[in-house]
């Protein structure tokens, strides 16, 4: 599990240097270690799920790839940590903002619809 956070810790040194390949690289390593250690759902996997769509929305702007494992992971959140978990609404939040950059005004309203809390601990998000 130490590897696999260390891995993980690499993933994140190359998405701070802005080196988006290499740090999906790392990411996606640590992911499938993580699943087959801890599974697809353990909050543990779920944060490198997000860590991976945060550097396809803010690196890459692939804002389809983005959203796809943002849902996974905030569908993976909803069930193990509950609706009012900070990881839950963190990544309800950050699905929001794809959303947003990608102009899908249909899918923002759901999402703050489900998760008010966007609006008012972050009302940034237009």
């Amino acid at each position: 599990k130490n590897t696999l956070a260390t891995v993980n810790n690499l993933g994140a040194v190359y998405d701070d240097l802005k080196d988006y390949e290499k740090a999906l690289e790392y990411y996606e390593r640590a992911l499938k270690g993580k699943e087959k250690l801890l599974g697809k759902t353990h909050p543990d996997t779920l944060n490198t799920v997000m860590n991976i769509a945060v550097v396809y929305k803010k690196g890459l702007k692939d804002y389809g790839k983005a959203e796809e494992l943002y849902q996974r992971a905030l569908e993976g959140y909803e069930a193990q940590l509950g609706k009012d978990h900070e990881s839950t609404k963190g990544c309800a939040f950050n699905l929001a903002i794809c959303f947003a950059r990608a102009g899908e005004k249909l899918k923002l309203r759901k999402i703050i619809d489900e998760y008010p809390h966007i609006m008012i601990e972050q009302p940034a998000i237009k």
